[in-house]
C-alpha cells in the first residue's frame, strides 16, 4: 500500500481544523454566530391568505402589514422561549408597540388557550398550521421577529426572543426610527 495515501486523512483533518478556527476567531471579532441574515431583507413581506387564528375563515393578506411600522411575531405553544418571550411582549404591546402574532405550525385550540391564559399582545393573530407563510419568510422555527416598515418592506429579522436587553439595544431604535419616517 502506499504510504502517501495514509496522509489523505491527516490533511482532511486539519483542513477541517483550519476552517473551525476561522470561525471560531470571527465570532470572538463581534460576529453574532445566532445572526441569521434573510434575503427578505429590503424587500415586501411575501404574498399570502391566512386565516385569523381564533376565528377559522376570517382571511388576512400582506395588506394588513401597510399604514404603520409594527413587529411580526413568529410563536408556538411547542416553544419554550416562546412562553420565556410572551410576558414582555405583552409589555411591549402596553406601552403602544403594534405586533401582529403568527403562530407557526401548531394546534389552533392550543394556541388559543395559550392566548387566553397568557394575555395577547397581538392586533392580528394569524395561523400559519402548515408553516406556508413561514417557509416564504425563512423561518428557521420560533420564536422570530420580523421589523415591518408602514409600506409592508421587511426591514430586519430578529432571531430567538425579544427581551429588554436585544429591545433596548437594537430592535427599538430600528422601529422608532421606522415611526420617524411616516411622521
Amino acid at each position: 500500500m502506499n504510504k502517501k495515501l495514509l496522509f489523505i486523512p491527516l490533511l482532511a483533518f486539519l483542513g477541517l481544523v483550519v476552517v473551525f478556527a476561522t470561525q471560531l476567531v470571527k465570532n470572538q471579532h463581534g460576529d453574532d454566530p445566532t445572526k441569521l441574515e434573510s434575503v427578505l431583507v429590503g424587500k415586501p413581506v411575501p404574498s399570502f391568505r391566512l386565516e385569523d387564528l381564533a376565528e377559522p375563515g376570517k382571511l388576512y393578506d400582506q395588506a394588513i402589514f401597510k399604514g404603520e411600522p409594527l413587529l411580526l411575531n413568529v410563536w408556538a405553544t411547542w416553544c419554550p422561549t416562546c412562553y420565556a418571550e410572551h410576558q414582555y411582549l405583552n409589555e411591549l404591546a402596553a406601552d403602544g408597540v403594534k405586533i401582529i402574532g403568527m403562530n407557526y405550525k401548531d394546534d389552533r385550540e392550543k394556541a388559543v388557550g395559550w392566548l387566553n391564559d397568557l394575555g395577547n399582545p397581538y392586533l392580528i393573530s394569524l395561523f400559519d398550521g402548515n408553516g406556508m407563510l413561514g417557509l416564504d419568510l425563512g423561518v428557521y422555527g420560533a420564536p422570530e421577529t420580523f421589523l415591518i416598515d408602514a409600506n409592508g418592506i421587511i426591514r430586519y429579522r430578529h432571531v430567538g426572543d425579544v427581551n429588554p436587553r436585544n429591545w433596548n439595544d437594537k430592535l427599538k431604535p430600528m422601529y422608532q426610527a421606522m415611526l420617524e419616517e411616516v411622521r
